[in-house]
């Protein structure tokens, strides 16, 4: 990727304001840089790869056409903000920083909550009682003071009143305009005592993701879309983010980040490999030049062989490995971060950046996608092994392989906050977007929107056996495979808060694409398994998994016993994910190993019932 060159004059300011601030502009130079990445440097980019490596594209220059996202536009950016010394949704504090809120909210819900605003006309310079009930609003979170509420302003929409809703606005995920609209309206309109159960909900989470952060941590925070960079209790830059859907919900995870791995191969799962890539092999090997993938025999360090010399069956495909090679329309793109998780997720780029130019981003399947992942791996490796902003963006021109330990990791927190303290006393909040704040969720696997465990808990604090891997879940969540055109439908859950992609990766709809609105009430659905009933098959094997369960968690009584005390404060909570240090090693990447061929069962897919005795 190429770098624009900014004018002389230009550099001349930022050495002296660099200069002037004893050089601590610099780091801002260097990530302004990287941010400044020419589109069309990439686009060129990738034409010259495809046309190098024969790949057949389309007239838009893509392997195939590629949803755009839904949701309406991004109402939040990626950006460096390390000048703007914002804080950061989490800091050591900000447990105690939001009982300070509570109380305040409580206050609020004993003198009889917020005044009802009305839909009207709202904007600088109209009058009214209902421009008086805004501004009390306004007053009563912390957005404006008291003397707008007062005497001639009392009942007047002022530049005051202006800058105080572009504040509720920042604070609420929606776009800063200034003026009331319906969004705005709609959040203006969450009673105190819903406000105040949010933010109960969220004390004992900020408690526990605070602990240990250390200098310098990043935040990605689920319901929110975002991730934050953090250095010395200041927000360094902020970038948009991708997360799971409500079907596969995205895990909470504490633990330092451990290697970053830059053109990182794709190993296609053998269920991608049997179902999508044989059928398109038919009439030729194609499809796999498209994919810009190589097949080696018994795994990553057999030989390669020439895929056109091999007849490929169900029966042997087990014996090979269908590798995706580093390029701009790989799975992971030009990096991945991965880290120490039980939960099997992690960092990476994405070919599709224009996912991140949509809000409601929950689309993976567990996995955070992050925007401007350059920017993020600058950061990351902190200049580690000579990694400037130049050198890792011609890690993308040159597609070398290339895995870095990290000698001084940052902590990772992927965080459910719905609830945080932001600057002057204010309160940040999201929508629930998995359902969790009434359940005493801390940390662990939140189950799929409408669902329950067998033992009757919206999450389970250890890895659940997938019935599909997380490759393969992360390949139907995403469409840089469209070249295989339509397939058969997957059988999903199909309740969804956002607003998902309607086509898959392969161009067929997803029976997951739901219009539900975020704000619709979903009974949970107990799975109970007995000797006369079938089990319910969802995103988990439930029979293996309560096989596996230690004793001491199985009992139903036990767990709902530890989720209560979840609900009491952090001193109860459940215990973070053990962490590993930096000279610790990391599971290598996913292969695939020789075995005996086993039917694939599908997310949802009803397994074959057991013969009769």
């Amino acid at each position: 990727m190429r770098i624009v060159k900014r004018s002389s004059l230009s550099v001349k300011a930022l050495m002296l304001c660099a200069f002037a601030f004893g050089g601590a502009m610099l780091p801002v130079v260097s990530a302004q840089k990287a941010f400044a990445e020419s589109e069309a440097a990439e686009a060129d980019r990738i034409a010259r790869f495809n046309k190098q490596a024969g790949i057949v594209t389309t007239s838009n220059g893509g392997t195939g056409s590629h949803y755009q996202g839904g949701g309406g536009p991004a109402t939040t950016a990626t950006e460096v903000v390390s000048s703007q010394n914002q804080i950061p949704m989490l800091s050591p504090t900000s447990d105690t920083a939001l009982k300070t809120s509570q109380e305040k909210y409580a206050g609020i819900v004993a003198q009889g909550g917020f005044p009802p605003i009305a839909r009207g006309n709202y904007r600088n310079g109209s009058k009214g009682a209902a421009i008086g009930a805004l501004n009390k609003h306004l007053f009563m979170e912390g957005y404006l003071r008291v003397e707008g509420t007062q005497g001639e302003f009392a009942q007047l929409y002022t530049n005051a009143t202006e800058e105080a809703v572009s504040h509720f606005q920042r604070n609420m995920g929606l776009s800063v305009t200034g003026k009331v609209d319906n969004a705005t309206l709609s959040e203006l309109n969450v009673s105190a005592e819903e406000r105040l159960r949010t933010i109960a909900a969220n004390i004992p989470r900020l408690a526990i993701y605070e602990k240990d952060l250390g200098d310098r941590y990043l935040v990605v925070n689920v319901p929110a879309q975002q991730l934050e960079t953090v250095s010395a209790g200041k927000v360094f830059s902020r970038h948009n983010v991708i997360v799971g859907r409500p079907e596969r919900p995205t895990p909470v995870v504490m633990t330092p980040l451990a290697t970053v791995k830059f053109n990182p191969y794709w190993n296609a799962p053998v269920s991608i490999v049997e179902r999508d890539i044989l059928p398109k092999m038919v009439s030729g090997t194609q499809v796999l030049t498209d994919m810009n993938m190589k097949v080696f025999e018994g795994g990553p360090n057999g030989p390669e062989v020439d895929p056109s010399t091999v007849r490929f069956t169900p029966a042997n495909i087990d014996k090979y490995l269908f590798r995706q090679e580093p390029g701009p329309h790989s799975a992971m793109a030009t990096a991945k971060i991965e880290f120490p998780s039980t939960f099997g997720i992690y960092l990476h780029d994405t070919p599709e950046p224009q996912l991140f130019r949509t809000s409601n981003r929950f689309y993976s399947s567990g996995c955070i996608r992050v925007e401007k992942m350059p920017l993020l791996v600058e950061w990351v490796l902190n200049g580690q092994d000579g990694f400037s902003a130049p050198k890792i963006s011609s890690m993308a021109e040159t597609l070398e392989r290339l895995d870095v330990p990290l000698a001084t990791p940052p902590q990772l927190r992927v965080a459910y906050l719905t609830a945080w303290p932001t600057a002057g006393g204010t309160v940040a909040f999201r929508r629930d977007i998995y359902n969790m704040d009434s359940s005493g969720f801390t940390v662990g696997q939140p189950m799929p929107v409408g669902e329950s465990s067998p033992d009757g808990l919206r999450y389970v604090l250890k890895p659940l056996p997938r019935q599909v891997s997380v490759d393969a879940a992360e390949a139907e969540s995403s469409n840089f495979f469209s070249i295989f055109g339509k397939r058969s439908a997957v059988k999903t859950d199909k309740t969804s808060f956002a607003t998902p992609p309607k086509k898959n990766i392969f161009g067929a709809k997803l029976a997951s694409a739901s219009t539900a609105s975020i704000d619709t009430p979903i009974a949970a659905k107990k799975s109970k398994l007995g000797k006369d009933k079938k089990p319910f098959v969802g995103l988990f094997n439930w029979a293996s998994y309560n096989k596996e369960t230690p004793a001491t968690l199985t009992g139903s009584k036990k767990l709902k016993k530890l989720a209560k005390k979840t609900k009491t404060g952090a001193s109860s909570a459940i215990p973070p994910e053990p962490t590993i240090g930096a000279t610790d090693t990391v599971p290598p990447e996913p292969t695939l190993p020789v075995k005996k061929k086993k039917k694939i069962i599908a997310a949802n897919d009803v397994p074959p019932p057991k013969p009769a005795n």
